[in-house]
């Protein structure tokens, strides 16, 4: 459990991705061996529903991430229908994922921290492995459904990968875009051993 400022929220990781990314913030979500623990919706939400209090009282919930939570429409759908309307749930997500599952989620989650990388497709893939014309088309649709106000878009300024020039250039395309809500950050390379470490 933790507080993010708007709410007390509870956070839930995904396995699974389907980008590669260079410098990975969450490499355990990759492999299926790292899996802690396993639970379906109903079991989730008997577990967490201790805090429910915290969440009505300051307007949290659940956060959602992995890995990209977008993989798993039917289990946040369902996690949904259990806990009501009242409790906020936030995706984590890359939203390099099919439409249908974007569409398939959109009216029932309450914001989106999307991490965009680059808005330059060759800095994207160099650093991911995968094309970002998806996320990009994912994003617009979010805007098109009048979600703009519920996203925050991060946009990191990853060593030897992009430059602040980049950064701010791909800012400018989000808010041309009709994002407002943008972090900017640079990322630490850790080595595997300084990773062990902490």
């Amino acid at each position: 459990m933790a507080t993010d400022g708007e709410g007390v929220t509870t956070l839930v990781a995904f396995w699974g991705c389907p980008l590669t990314c260079r410098y990975c913030l969450n490499p355990q979500s990759l492999s299926e061996d790292s899996v802690k623990r396993v639970l379906t919706a109903e079991e989730l939400y008997h577990l967490v529903r201790i805090d429910e209090l915290y969440f009505l009282a300051t307007g949290g919930g659940i956060t959602f991430g992995g890995g990209e939570p977008c993989l798993y429409t039917d289990f946040i759908t369902a996690f949904r229908n259990l806990c009501g309307e009242e409790w906020k749930i936030t995706l984590e997500t890359s939203l390099n994922v099919p439409l249908e599952n974007i569409k398939a989620l959109y009216s029932i989650v309450n914001e989106y921290i999307v991490d965009i990388k680059d808005i330059n497709p060759k800095i994207y893939k160099s650093y991911t492995g995968k094309d970002n014309s998806l996320p990009i088309a994912n994003l617009k649709y979010l805007i098109e459904q009048g979600k703009a106000d519920q996203i925050r878009v991060r946009v990191p300024l990853i060593p030897n990968f992009n430059t602040e020039k980049d950064t701010k250039r791909t800012v400018s395309a989000l808010k041309k875009l009709g994002i407002e809500n943008i972090d900017n950050f640079t990322y630490i390379i850790k080595t595997e051993t300084q990773w062990k470490q902490t």
